[in-house]
């Protein structure tokens, strides 16, 4: 872990030069302003961990954005997929998404406030077992110090 709670990537406590380092499901930090992206992932019955890490020594000030699942090569195809943000174990937020009947969106959003030292989990289960569809969560925001 990086001095500052954040995920790092290498090079230092706010990553290599302050450069994205490609999908990670730790928290990273660029001054005030922190990221983390889950990569995508392929749609699955069996509940997958997209995000999972301990904040740090700030509040975090957001948004958490899940996506999908839709295969890429034939958008009208999809799957149904629920995505659960727990906070210290606790369940908080569910966004369900809607990538093969589009009769809900296929992106939902959840405005999040995160305290310091906080396990942060972000865990999504599909309808179906179709890894050609995918999906991504990613969180961005503020981080506020003392």
């Amino acid at each position: 872990m990086a001095l500052d709670g954040g995920g790092g990537g290498g090079g230092g406590p706010v990553g290599f030069a302050n450069s994205f380092t490609g999908p990670a499901q730790a928290l990273e930090i660029y001054g005030d302003y922190a990221t983390a992206m889950s990569g995508m992932f392929g749609a699955s019955s069996a509940e997958q961990t997209m995000l999972d890490f301990t904040s740090g020594n700030y509040l975090f000030v957001g948004r958490l954005t899940f996506t999908g699942p839709v295969r890429p090569e034939a958008p009208q195809s999809g799957s149904i997929a629920a995505a659960v943000l727990s906070l210290n174990g606790a369940k908080v937020a569910i966004l369900k998404n809607d990538g093969n009947n589009e009769t809900q969106p296929t992106t939902s959003y959840c405005d999040i406030i995160i305290p310091a030292y906080t396990e942060v989990k972000v865990t999504v289960e599909a309808s179906d077992d179709d890894s050609d569809n995918l999906g991504f969560a990613i969180m961005t925001g503020r981080i506020y110090r003392d």
